[in-house]
This record gives C-alpha cells, sequence and structure tokens, in this order.
C-alpha cells in the first residue's frame, strides 16, 4: 500500500511531504445519546450518531428514524457532543514534567522567528495530550506560545497517534504573535510597547519589499532565502492569519491598527481587556481566542473577568475558549472546565458548548472537518453520563475518527 501523503507548508509556500502511517482503522459505530449535542442544530433528544469504516459520520438522527446497520457495534452515553477543541494551547510542545527538555513553546534566542514550525518540536507521545484528551478534547490547535514578538507557526493536530504525521490535520495554521510586558520579560529588546509595534511595522514591511524582489526577480537570478520573511509574506498575502495575543486595551488597539494597515487576517488571542473595545473589534469583523475563564488575575490579565464571554457572544463577536499556557503542573488547563465556568456565568450553555466545538472549529478553520456532529465529517465524539457543564458529570469515552481512544470515565 502506498503511504498516505500529507502536504507540509513551509512559510514560503512550498511543500514538504510527510508520510503518515497507516492509521487504525475505525470500528462501524452507532452512539445513541439521550440528548445529542450536533452543534449544526437543536439538541436531539434520544438521538444516534452512525460512524462509518472510514472514521466519517454517515447518518445523525433521532433513534426512532435512524437506522443502525447490521453489524455496528452500539455505545450508550446520557450525554453525546462533538469531540472537543482546544483553541490554542502549547499542549504537546510544552510536556507535563516542567524540565527544560520538555518545554519546547518558546525560544527566547530572538524576538522575531515566524519561520520556527511547531510540527518539528511536537511530541505527539507527551503524556499531558492523553490525559487533556481524557476530558473529551479531540482536537489541539497548538504550537509557538505567547511570550515573542513572533514566536512560530501554529499548527493542528488530533489527540492520537505515535507521531507527528499520525496526528496531523493542518501544518501551518497561524503565526503566533505577542504584544505586551511578557516580551519585555523574555527579551531585551523591546522594552516598550511602542518599540513592539516598531518593530512589527518593521518586519512586515521588510517581508511586503522580500515579495516584490520574489516577484521581480529573473528566473537564473533568484534571491537568497529568507525563512523569517517567507513566513511573514504568508500572513502578508492572507494564506495564515496572525495569531496575536494582546491583554490590553492598548495592545487590542495595536493588533486592530496593523491589520487595518497591513491588510492580513487577524485572530486576537487572549484579550482580557476585550470586554472594553466590543464597539472596535466588532467592526474590524476580528475573532477572539479568548483567554480561559479562570484565568489568573495578575499582570496584564489583571482587568479580566470572567463574564468577557458571555459579553462577547451578545455582542456578536465569535469566540472560541482556550487552555493557554500554565507554569505549573499539569501545565495545562482544561476547556471543558473554562466553558463550563463561562456557562455559569452568564454565557448560554449552547453557545459555551460552543466555544469549545462548532465555534472553536471556524477559528481556527477546520469547520468542514469537526466541530458538529454531521454525515461526512470526522467521527470526533466525547460521551458523558451527565450535563457536561455539571461538576459530578465525567467523560466516559473519547472516540476520533470512529476509534475509541478512550474508555474509562473521568
Amino acid at each position: 500500500m502506498s503511504p498516505v501523503m500529507r502536504k507540509v507548508s513551509l512559510a514560503a509556500g512550498a511543500l514538504v511531504a510527510v508520510a503518515l502511517p497507516q492509521k487504525r482503522l475505525a470500528a462501524q459505530l452507532a452512539v445513541r445519546g439521550e440528548t445529542v449535542y450536533t452543534m449544526a442544530g437543536a439538541p436531539i433528544t434520544d438521538g444516534v450518531v452512525v460512524i462509518g469504516k472510514d472514521g466519517h459520520i454517515e447518518r445523525v438522527g433521532p433513534a426512532a428514524s435512524t437506522t443502525i446497520p447490521a453489524g455496528y457495534k452500539l455505545l450508550r452515553a446520557k450525554v453525546v457532543t462533538p469531540g472537543l477543541i482546544d483553541a490554542h494551547s502549547v499542549v504537546g510542545l510544552a510536556g507535563m514534567l516542567n524540565y527544560a527538555h520538555d518545554q519546547d513553546e518558546l525560544d527566547t534566542s530572538d524576538p522575531i522567528q515566524p519561520q520556527l514550525r511547531a510540527f518539528d518540536a511536537y511530541n505527539a507521545r507527551e503524556r499531558l495530550i492523553e490525559w487533556v484528551r481524557s476530558f473529551g478534547v479531540t482536537t489541539l490547535h497548538t504550537g509557538h506560545g505567547p511570550g515573542a514578538l513572533m514566536s512560530g507557526q501554529t499548527m493542528v493536530v488530533k489527540t492520537r497517534g505515535n507521531d507527528v504525521a499520525e496526528a496531523m490535520v493542518d501544518s501551518v495554521t497561524m503565526v503566533a504573535m505577542t504584544l505586551g510586558s511578557d516580551v519585555s520579560r523574555n527579551f531585551k529588546s523591546p522594552g516598550t510597547k511602542a518599540k513592539e509595534v516598531a518593530m512589527l511595522r518593521a518586519e512586515f514591511i521588510k517581508a511586503r519589499e522580500y515579495r516584490a524582489k520574489l516577484k521581480n526577480a529573473k528566473p537564473e537570478e533568484p534571491p537568497a532565502r529568507d525563512l523569517a520573511l517567507e513566513a511573514v509574506v504568508q500572513v502578508l498575502d492572507r494564506k495564515v492569519p496572525a495569531l496575536i495575543t494582546a491583554q490590553s486595551v492598548t495592545e487590542i488597539m495595536d493588533a486592530l491598527r496593523l491589520q487595518k494597515e497591513f491588510g492580513f487576517r487577524l485572530v486576537l488571542d487572549g484579550a482580557a481587556e476585550s470586554y472594553l473595545l466590543i464597539d472596535q473589534i466588532k467592526a474590524a469583523g476580528v475573532p477572539i481566542i479568548l483567554h480561559p475563564t479562570m484565568v489568573r488575575l495578575e499582570d496584564e490579565t489583571a482587568n479580566a473577568t470572567i463574564e468577557t464571554a458571555k459579553l462577547l457572544h451578545a455582542a456578536g463577536i465569535p469566540v472560541a475558549l482556550q487552555s493557554g499556557f500554565e507554569s505549573y503542573v499539569p501545565k495545562t488547563r482544561v476547556v471543558l472546565f473554562e466553558a463550563a465556568m463561562a456557562a455559569s456565568n452568564g454565557l448560554p450553555k449552547e453557545a459555551a458548548l460552543a466555544t469549545i466545538t462548532s465555534d472553536a472549529a471556524k477559528i481556527i478553520g477546520q469547520e468542514r472537518r469537526i466541530g458538529s456532529l454531521e454525515a461526512g465529517k470526522d467521527g470526533d465524539l466525547a460521551l458523558f453520563d451527565g450535563d457536561p457543564f455539571e461538576w459530578t458529570t465525567h467523560v466516559c469515552t473519547v472516540i476520533i475518527e470512529g476509534v475509541v481512544v478512550s474508555d474509562s470515565c473521568k
């Protein structure tokens, strides 16, 4: 059998082929839930999700009208949801042991390194992946984290597999950037907000000039390659969004101005004070991957509020929740708990679930594959023994593309 080849996009748009190992064959499964949240319509009471041997959903509907083919294994649950999505994480680059050898989420040798690729550092066997998967997380948007002006390229993976090729969904998803005091703590320069913006603007200008040089170069005299500028060109060409971590009003406005000036696609990250700029963010049409609901209130997140997700949703601003990065063991939060806390503080229940399923999928550009239970999409499901947002509820089964990857209640 020929190996399946997956494209891994370099910053320049050149492609590297990664041979994928043969995937474990999915079982023919049917999942019946007392309540099925498809996230593509109203919840289904006594619903069924049928998953074929190729790992994709075949049909979804009420049990009374949805045929389960003979020979399909039947699983039951109180509540069924799509597999959960962590919209921004560093899991797989940051490991649970908190030793230097398993902390690859941030390189502090230079504040501008957009050429760094998450898939070059991702450890698919990291125990943190298994841990978050046990809480229903089937997809991670992970990679280089906050703390540098341009820290590297993020990617999307499933929480399965023995190597990065087997886990891979999207090799280059966004280019991670940061504005704020985290940068000045990690680097001597820049030391102020104005210098941060000036350095980013200079990099975008250099990338624009580099793009023109590539376009006008003679085939026999190509310019010397610059991997960092090639990555920024991808952002300028709107092929890859800029993921800018900006917590304060000043930093959020700086990010919006840069986006307007250079025309790139922007996703705001963190955005602790975004509730103070709702009109400006909505006018810019920018989605937000919001800080964890229970973020610690200190430094740049000192003015964060537990109701921000509710306020953004009410204003019609697309929002997803994230685990972010934690410096203490076990080194990551769980988005299920962050969404539950948002739901208990004013965010409507189904909107809270959308922040870690359907809305998260849209913001990271994977809504065609994941985020909802619909025919043709990946058979990624989380099975609960009660209301997903209740403290006493457990995740009892996790399915990725038709394969049961976790079957113990947690």
